[in-house]
């Protein structure tokens, strides 16, 4: 066995954020089962091991172009979340709604399982935007406080909910639910197969929750990876 396969595909994804492309298209999650090692997760997902390796060796020899997270200030890294992730999710989410009630209105009679879809989304959009505005307007401030402390070598604020071990934890099990909820659409759909009789607008909602499905995978990848584990190190090194 490859040093490779023991590796978590978090492990992976941090060090050639490229992988993350190729996990989405395997169907490996390396946001929520980002502590999966590589191996286990290819049989999770029915890939091949070997050929998952092979391509993971080529993307390590070509140059990336991939902002690199890790060496980027945890203030940089929350702006782009907001910017491009919390963006995407407050415009997608109304717009994919309307267009999966106009396709069970023509549709649902024969396709039951897009009643099952609308249902799940209609409850993630929710859920998400709860989760966003908690975020913004709760756990982001706090991270962005403790950078600037640290780099003014002031003690952080004071905060409401103690040690940001716990916002953290509540965010971490949101995303299990999102997280749980993408994997419910897939399963209802097939992996999202386009049955016969589908119109375009039909067509286009499962293209549309597909985009919406890998733009969540990056954006709780983000936070669950990259964003939560630095902020907990930055408390603790305050703390010492």
């Amino acid at each position: 066995m490859s040093t490779t396969t023991t590796k978590t595909v978090r492990e992976i994804v941090l060090e050639y954020p490229g992988a993350a492309e190729l996990f989405e298209k395997a169907g490996i999650d390396y946001c929520c089962g980002g502590a999966t090692p590589l191996d286990e997760a290819c049989q999770n997902a029915g890939a091949s091991v070997d050929e998952i390796e092979r391509q993971l060796a080529a993307l390590a020899k070509a140059p990336s172009t991939a902002r690199n997270w890790e060496k980027e200030s945890l203030t940089d890294l929350v702006r782009h979340i907001n910017a491009k992730h919390h963006v995407f999710v407050r415009e997608a989410v109304p717009r994919i709604s309307a267009r999966l009630d106009k396709v069970c209105g023509k549709h649902g009679e024969n396709h039951p399982e897009l009643r099952q879809i609308q249902s799940v989304f209609h409850a993630l959009g929710e859920e998400l935007n709860m989760h966003l505005m908690k975020e913004e307007n709760i756990l982001f401030p706090y991270v962005e406080n403790m950078e600037r402390a640290q780099q003014t070598k002031e003690p952080p604020a004071e905060s409401c909910f103690g040690t940001v071990q716990n916002p953290i934890r509540m965010m971490m099990m949101e995303h299990d639910s999102a997280g749980s909820a993408l994997r419910s659409m897939r399963q209802a759909s097939q992996n999202y197969q386009v049955p016969a009789d589908a119109c375009t607008s039909f067509q286009l909602v499962y293209c549309e929750l597909q985009e919406f499905e890998a733009d969540l995978h990056q954006h709780i990848h983000l936070e669950n990876n990259l964003l939560f584990p630095r902020a907990l190190q930055l408390e603790r090194t305050q703390a010492a």
